[in-house]
């Protein structure tokens, strides 16, 4: 009799519903508990490697645009002569040239964060080729004074930036797209900088 008492209070402990539905909420929650940690520690990583690859362009335009932006104009040839109507004004030219850094800065980190830069380094090298690049053409236009070594260089870039937006958009496709604006900006550039040479 002793036997049974045992056997039927070891069964009715573990058939008890209540008893394992409690353990078993218990055990839930705590793996939702973690998914939900995980995913908010995974936010807060996503927040900072966005804000870094933002910030690193954008710096680097202000940079220019402060110590290398010409306060004449666009160089001593256009003293003489009145420049193109369709030139922009020098704070529209350096909050486009943010613009443009800041949407290749945003593309970058898209085609980062799925990891297309260790699988492609190829496009790891157009896009820091196309950064370097895009910072050295206006301390050359303005600072320096050298049209055909600005053209150059702006020709450059728009190689770089079509490298960037062919290797971008096979590991996604809307970082391809961002980077189409900056290839506009980049002609546009180029044609400003080429009318430069005969001002």
């Amino acid at each position: 009799m002793d036997s049974q008492n045992v056997k039927q209070r070891t069964r009715n402990a573990v058939d008890d519903p209540n008893i394992s539905n409690t353990t078993q909420s218990k055990n839930n929650n705590k793996t939702v508990k973690l998914k939900r940690d995980n995913r908010a520690a995974m936010a807060k990583r996503g927040i900072r490697s966005l804000a870094v690859a933002v910030a690193l362009p954008l710096s680097l335009t202000l940079f220019n645009a402060y110590f290398f932006g010409s306060t004449e104009g666009y160089g001593t040839s256009t003293r003489s002569t009145s420049k193109p109507f369709w030139f922009p004004p020098l704070w529209a030219l350096h909050m486009t040239c943010m613009a443009s850094s800041f949407l290749m800065g945003l593309s970058a980190w898209l085609v980062w964060a799925e990891g297309g830069f260790h699988r492609n380094p190829t496009a790891l090298y157009h896009y820091l080729a196309q950064l370097v690049l895009s910072s050295a053409w206006e301390p050359i236009v303005f600072q320096m004074a050298a049209p055909w070594v600005g053209l150059l260089v702006c020709l450059a870039a728009f190689g770089s930036l079509v490298g960037c937006s062919r290797q971008f958009k096979v590991v996604n496709p809307i970082a391809g797209d961002l980077v189409k604006p900056c290839l506009a900006w980049t002609s546009f550039l180029a044609i400003v900088n080429l009318k430069l040479l005969f001002l």
